[in-house]
């Protein structure tokens, strides 16, 4: 259906949500406006369903919502009564709409007759996955727009092993999901009915302290964690209360809350991105840090599935590590502890994804763990690890990704920043009973295994001249690849949309066997790369870069340099017309 038709269709459907037909109406005379709401329906990319609120199907709206989750209970009656009796978890973030949308999604499936268990209060999205295992859930809807924006929210869909959809599975629902029908006309069955009815459940406090439960389980080592000085801030999130008790449970006394940013706030008000990636959303937690002489401060995003850490350097000020500096600190810790303790396995496996550092592989190969490469997104850490399991010859040991996610232990089975809140807090206690701080071992590793240093760019791209912009992008890139970057001979694309690897000096080609995705990456003949791909939560497209070097300061300076040719040739003001700039040997 083309776009004007699906706008016409709700500007004359009387029964439209007060809201919603406010904002429709404000904004109807506005064609291209109006264009962005409607000319496509919102899918499923690397974090789920996620987009902007408002009136639209390109939007994030209780009409929107009811759709997926009405193609969930066609898709779940088509596996059977079995099915339909185990339920789908339901849970809801801090996030603007997060607890409407939870229970219309709720109301959309009892009334197809699906067994739903709701949480009664916000939830962090490792206890929603946690949850669907705890229950023996078929499915769980998680609704969160993780880091993004205040005028963002989504779903994430999850299996039964409390994984995120992978793109077979989300494929197939998303076929359901497009055969719903007409958004605004799908039936939903009152809450008290569904409670009178039993087929609504209200969950929380016994998950929470069943959680809390299989979490002391991850702790390595037995110390006395009482000196270590913690500042943390969930964000406006999710994360505070788990992580409190948790970090209780471990034995920290010395546990400082961001007060402003304690309490649960849909406008994220004092920081201009809820996301622990960012610098600047530090700057509360180090000026806390400072007053109360912290070792380590802790940033969760607000669905508690990303966690950043701040430590401080030699010259006593906090720098924030990135997501590949504390991943590697994280790998390195937890192999050394189990080597020490004669628990490691021999069969162990990291798995990472391909814009990771390798910095993880080469720790990982120094104790004779194997590393596995996914695509971008943790769900696809999450499919492997099912794999692993399924085929009982090898043990999951680790699972990271540079965006700031971690998962030590699999009872969960999605990014877990409740987890990493706590083994990176018992990592920093027991190196600074040895006289260092996490900054001194970080430095340790770099010295061990070279100085690996990565960044990101992101290019925004909204709406549908970026989109057509994009495109151009990735097709002059696939058709003419660049055969030098930063003065170094390009070796190989990896284009993970055919499955290919292209070598370029021969002109070979060997396959990738990964999913397909619209993904680039570029390897030098110095082992630095670079990686581009779509942004599967935002409009944006993401750059990744990586060198190697024997110093820090030299591998600082070859990452700008590298950044800066590369940068140079994709220009963001004109990006075909940039283009044209790459160099050809």
């Amino acid at each position: 259906m083309r776009w004007r038709n699906k706008a016409d269709r709700w500007l004359a459907f009387e029964e439209l949500e007060d809201t919603l037909k406010e904002q429709l109406r404000a904004i109807e005379k506005d064609e291209q406006l109006l264009e962005d709401h409607f000319y496509k329906d919102l899918q499923f990319g690397t974090g789920g369903m996620r987009g902007e609120m408002g009136p639209g199907t390109n939007r994030i709206n209780i009409y929107t919502v009811r759709r997926a989750a009405q193609g969930l209970a066609r898709y779940m009656e088509d596996q059977g009564r079995k099915a339909m009796k185990r339920g789908v978890v339901i849970a809801f973030d801090s996030r603007h709409l997060s607890s409407q949308f939870a229970l219309e999604a709720a109301k959309t499936l009892g009334k197809c007759g699906i067994q739903v268990y709701l949480f009664d209060e916000l939830c962090p999205t490792p206890v929603l996955s946690f949850a669907v295992r705890h229950l023996h859930a078929y499915a769980g809807v998680m609704i969160t727009a993780s880091h993004n924006p205040p005028e963002y929210n989504g779903l994430k869909l999850y299996g039964e092993d409390g994984g995120q959809l992978p793109p077979l599975a989300a494929g197939i629902l998303t076929e359901y999901i497009q055969r719903s029908g007409n958004e605004l006309l799908i039936e939903t069955e009152e809450a008290q009915q569904l409670l009178k009815q039993g087929r609504l459940i209200y969950i929380g406090e016994e998950i929470n302290q069943a959680y809390i439960h299989v979490l002391k389980t991850i702790q390595l080592q037995q110390q006395n964690n009482k000196d270590l000085a913690i500042v943390f801030t969930p964000l406006h999130g999710t994360g505070n209360k788990l992580i409190q008790r948790g970090l209780t449970a471990f034995g920290f006394e010395k546990v400082t809350v961001v007060k402003e940013q304690e309490a649960a706030d849909p406008d994220f008000s004092t920081v201009q991105s809820p996301n622990p990636e960012e610098h600047e959303a530090f700057k509360l937690a180090i000026r806390y840090g400072g007053k109360a002489g912290a070792d380590l401060l802790i940033a969760t995003d607000p669905d508690a599935d990303r966690l950043g850490l701040a430590v401080r350097n030699h010259q006593n000020e906090y720098v924030v590590l990135t997501g590949n500096q504390t991943g590697a600190l994280m790998l390195h810790y937890l192999l050394e502890k189990k080597k020490q303790q004669g628990t490691l396995s021999s069969n162990g496996v990291l798995i990472k994804t391909i814009v990771t550092s390798e910095l993880g592989r080469a720790i990982a190969d120094h104790y004779g763990v194997t590393t596995i490469d996914t695509l971008t997104g943790f769900k696809f850490i999450g499919e492997r690890i099912k794999q692993l399991e399924q085929a009982g010859k090898q043990t999951f040991l680790f699972g990271y990704e540079e965006s700031y996610g971690y998962l030590a232990d699999a009872f969960v089975r999605d990014k877990d920043a409740i987890q990493s809140a706590l083994l990176a807090a018992e990592m920093a206690a027991y190196y600074k009973k040895q006289g260092q701080s996490l900054y001194d071992q970080l430095l340790v590793l770099f010295e061990t295994y070279g100085f690996y240093q990565e960044s990101t760019y992101s290019l925004s791209i909204k709406g549908r001249d970026g989109e057509e912009s994009m495109l151009a992008l990735f097709n002059t890139l696939r058709s003419a690849p660049p055969k030098w970057l930063n003065e170094v001979q390009v070796t190989e694309m990896e284009d993970y949309a055919s499955g290919q690897r292209l070598y370029l000096s021969t002109g070979d080609r060997t396959p990738i066997h990964l999913p397909k995705a619209n993904v680039l990456k570029f390897k030098l003949a110095d082992g630095s790369w670079v990686c581009i791909r779509p942004s599967g939560t935002e409009p944006k497209v993401k750059f990744y870069f990586a060198v190697k070097e024997a110093t820090w300061s030299t591998s600082q300076k070859k990452l700008a340099r590298l950044e800066k040719k590369v940068l140079e040739m994709v220009g963001e003001r004109n990006i075909l017309s940039a283009l044209k700039q790459i160099e050809h040997a």
